[in-house]
């Protein structure tokens, strides 16, 4: 029974460690809000962190869909502009796969590897498996249109 309940106890400090690790590298808090992500015809969710950047992507989705003509760049990311302007909140992040970030303000990256830079955090795919974005974000394929929408 004392080794089941300390390694319950290791689980949980070990847990909270990494939660805490991870929102101390973007400062931001994730929000429960999932919008979809759709990238030649197959949807995933990805699970947005709580800032002003993606306050106003929900506004600008909540009109309607979003598609953002993206292409490789660097071997490590999709990137496209969005036709307008986000609010900012810049800090240096070392990305990893299925992150998704706002750049200068009217770019989105689309993370297939890792990267160092100065981005704004707008939350991560809800996909854990790296082969599995890569082949989702059509990685090294060109260029990709990926729409954003609403959860319904």
């Amino acid at each position: 029974m004392k080794k089941s309940l300390l390694t319950i106890l290791t689980f949980c400090i070990l847990s909270f460690s990494a939660c805490a690790q991870s929102s101390k590298s973007t400062g931001e808090k994730t929000m429960k809000t999932t919008i979809n992500v759709t990238v030649n015809g197959v949807t995933k969710t990805a699970t947005l962190v709580d800032n002003v950047a993606t306050k106003a992507l929900l506004e600008l989705l909540a009109k309607g869909n979003v598609t953002v003509k993206t292409d490789d760049y660097g071997g490590f990311e999709k990137v496209g502009t969005f036709g307008t302007r986000l609010p900012t909140a810049n800090s240096q992040i070392n990305t990893v796969p299925g992150d998704i970030v706002l750049y200068q303000g009217n770019s989105i990256s689309f993370f297939y590897d890792n990267n160092g830079w100065s981005y704004t955090m707008l939350g991560k795919l809800d996909i854990t498996d790296v082969k599995e974005i890569k082949t989702f974000l059509a990685a090294g394929k060109g260029k990709t249109d990926i729409i954003l929408s609403l959860k319904k």
